[in-house]
């Protein structure tokens, strides 16, 4: 019997992290194939926050992709920098993009899901359902994340 290949997905996000569209996406991939994830923050330096959403954020993902997610995050302060180093050093074969809504993401005005489509790798971008910003902190914050 020949088994499918594991494929490894990169998910994007910050404060989305654990949002239940992500958690639903992850949950998705993870029963399509074998999947390995990792979860990076590509904008946030190492500080305090940075380890609290990785804290808070990973435990519902691994429940999500059933296993182990690493955790990730950029040091430069340019989201495209972090991503590029990090798709660089892995062998991704899917990126899945979480933002908050147009309204409010700087990620999608300064049209990081197109820049990062250059890459080479598949990318699936996941707004927060519905339009409001309050939608997307209630998600955050059932999940345990700041707003």
């Amino acid at each position: 019997m020949q088994t499918t290949p594991e494929r490894r997905i990169l998910v994007i996000a910050n404060r989305t992290a654990a949002t239940p569209r992500v958690l639903e996406a992850v949950r998705r991939l993870a029963g399509e194939q074998p999947s390995a994830f990792a979860l990076l923050i590509p904008d946030a330096p190492h500080s305090k926050h940075t380890d609290w959403t990785l804290d808070r954020a990973l435990p519902y993902l691994e429940r999500a992709a059933g296993r182990p997610v690493e955790g990730l995050t950029g040091t430069s302060g340019d989201p495209f920098d972090a991503i590029r180093d990090v798709v660089a050093n892995g062998q991704y074969d899917l990126i899945l993009v979480s933002t908050l809504p147009k309204a409010t993401s700087r990620w999608l005005r300064r049209d990081l899901p197109k820049r990062i489509e250059s890459l080479g790798v598949p990318v699936e971008v996941i707004t927060p359902a519905g339009p409001s910003m309050a939608g997307t902190i209630n998600d955050a914050a059932r999940a345990g994340l700041p707003g």
